[in-house]
Formats: structure tokens, C-alpha cells, sequence
């Protein structure tokens, strides 16, 4: 369910969170780029993927960078809302 959120939030962000989600993503996104797991860095590592993800968790970082209810599976990045509170936001909007 959490990369759903993230390619909710990459595909339609909600308009009064685009900025956030945005700003949340390019932290997110430095901190993946100077990553181990990040499917670039890896010179041994194959795929037929072309997406930038995490060979860690598997998720296309373009995506769950900008769940905000997410962490990344190595404690790089917390999430910066609850489940709880992304649930309230989509009912709410």
C-alpha cells in the first residue's frame, strides 16, 4: 500500500501538498543518489529495469520518494507523516 501512496503523490499530488511532497522528494532523492542499495551504484548488479530504484526494497525511487507516510528500508529517511494521518488526508480530500 505505501508505494500506492507514492505514485499517488507522483502522478496527482493533492495541490496544497505538491510543494511539500516536492521538497520531501529531492531530500529524499540526494540521499538515495549517494546510496549503496541505489540500482545506479552498484557496478555488479544487472537489470532490465530502467527505472532508478532500490535494490534494496525493489521500489522505483521516483515513486517512493514521495510517499510521505514512508521510510526507507536502510533508516536513511523516516517518513515525515503517520499512516494514520495520510488515511485523514485522503478521506479528507
Amino acid at each position: 500500500m505505501e508505494i500506492y501512496e507514492g505514485w499517488k503523490n507522483h502522478l496527482l499530488p493533492k495541490k496544497e501538498l505538491k510543494n511539500e511532497i516536492s521538497k520531501v522528494a529531492n531530500e529524499r532523492i540526494a540521499i538515495c543518489e549517494s546510496c549503496f542499495y541505489h540500482s545506479n551504484n552498484r557496478s555488479n548488479y544487472k537489470s532490465l529495469r530502467k527505472d532508478d530504484h532500490c535494490t534494496d526494497c525493489g521500489c522505483t525511487l521516483a515513486a517512493k520518494t514521495k510517499c510521505m507516510s514512508c521510510s526507507c528500508p536502510r533508516d536513511k529517511w523516516k517518513a515525515v507523516i503517520t499512516k494514520e494521518e495520510e488515511n485523514i488526508i485522503d478521506k479528507n480530500g
